[in-house]
């Protein structure tokens, strides 16, 4: 029997691990589109083009692995009872049960794995997404500013710096300020430095010249400095955004209730927010079973299982479906909440029953004596 558990375990990791590497990929790719300006345009590096997109990967996990282990569970069982397998195991007198062990196994382990990407590494991963997306946006001189190019800060202003030093400094500076309605200032500098402030960033400009004319061209003044500071406006704010709800911990959103600065509908966000994450686990083991039951107790046919497996598919695309529709109902009032709890445990606890209990020799018996009886 440990022999037939490992047998079908490992079938079902390496299809797992398959389907999850390749949904994983594909969204991974068209997460990935939304950051591809940062590079054409801001001259993002690649380590950190990398490193923000991979952030989005805990999240991506949690929602792919049960429908990743549903479809390589389905691919495993299906294969072994188109070749026999399964059906020598059952003549051999093995038990659904006992079959479907292997499965119960992985849908555990990758449930409770589930429970640290939810509580753990989702929380963390958004927190350093959204402070690294800030970063790049707003206080990364080198992605404001590319070598060699002129950039405009604002409608009417633009900057060109020749080089970025390596001790933050930038050397080569020419900047067109014509954001004064009466004068156009062009400024130019050897070296200088980006500062930011609350207002804003600021760059400081050292060894150079003023130029101003006004619109007219009738007055033209120059003026050599050793420094001075022009202000870029805002460009981006020095405050980073308020934590989301993905990044909160289990505790703060089941006891969001007792949080008076949060309204009514934020606590609602939350607390469901909270009881997701206990709930959603449970989603690799319920899935896992919908797809191997309706083969394990339905009766095999030589030219395919496509009518269990229909099935099995329409299962699972409701209890995905209605999973969404109670979250929402849920967000707006918590007397849908242990419909979360409901919709989960409730196919659960119905594959469990037919696993065990279920015996499909007994209906055909019973068809045969009410045939022989007819007669």
């Amino acid at each position: 029997m440990k022999k037939l558990n490992l047998y079908i375990l490992r079938q079902v990791v390496v299809g797992f691990l398959l389907v999850s590497f390749s949904l994983l990929s594909m969204l991974w790719l068209t997460q990935s589109l939304r950051f591809v300006e940062m590079v054409t345009n801001k001259g993002l590096p690649l380590h950190l083009f990398v490193e923000l997109t991979s952030l989005l990967m805990p999240r991506l996990f949690s929602i792919l692995s049960p429908i990743a282990l549903f479809a390589s569970v389905m691919f495993v069982y299906n294969r072994m009872l188109a070749d026999r397998e399964l059906v020598i195991m059952q003549a051999a007198g093995i038990s659904p049960w006992r079959n479907a062990r292997a499965v119960v196994y992985i849908g555990l382990a990758l449930a409770g794995f589930s429970v640290y990407v939810q509580n753990i590494a989702i929380p963390e991963a958004e927190n350093a997404f959204r402070n690294l997306e800030w970063e790049i946006k707003n206080n990364v001189s080198h992605l404001m500013f590319r070598e060699g190019e002129f950039t405009s800060v604002q409608p009417n202003l633009t900057v060109f710096i020749s080089k970025h030093e390596k001790d933050g400094a930038v050397s080569g500076i020419l900047l067109n300020d014509e954001r004064n309605p009466k004068n156009k200032v062009t400024l130019s500098a050897e070296k200088g430095r980006i500062v930011y402030t609350e207002n804003g960033p600021r760059i400081i400009l050292v060894k150079g010249v003023r130029q101003e004319v006004n619109r007219d061209g009738t007055n033209f003044s120059s003026l050599k400095f050793d420094r001075y500071s022009v202000d870029l406006g805002q460009m981006g704010s020095k405050k980073i955004k308020e934590a989301s709800v993905r990044e909160k911990t289990l505790w703060e959103l089941l006891n969001a209730g007792d949080d008076t600065s949060l309204s009514p509908e934020e606590k609602r966000k939350y607390i469901v927010e909270g009881h997701r994450r206990l709930v959603t686990p449970w989603y690799n083991l319920v899935f896992a079973l919908l797809a191997c039951t309706g083969l394990l107790v339905g009766n095999f046919n030589r030219r395919g299982q496509t009518k269990i497996i229909s099935i099995s598919v329409l299962v699972m695309i409701l209890v995905q479906g209605n999973d969404l529709i109670v979250t929402n109902l849920a967000g707006r009032s918590l007397y849908f909440l242990p419909m979360l709890y409901i919709n989960c445990f409730m196919p659960l606890g119905f594959c469990i029953y037919l696993l065990l209990f279920y015996n499909p020799f007994f209906f055909v018996k019973r068809r045969l004596k009410e045939k022989g009886a007819a007669l």
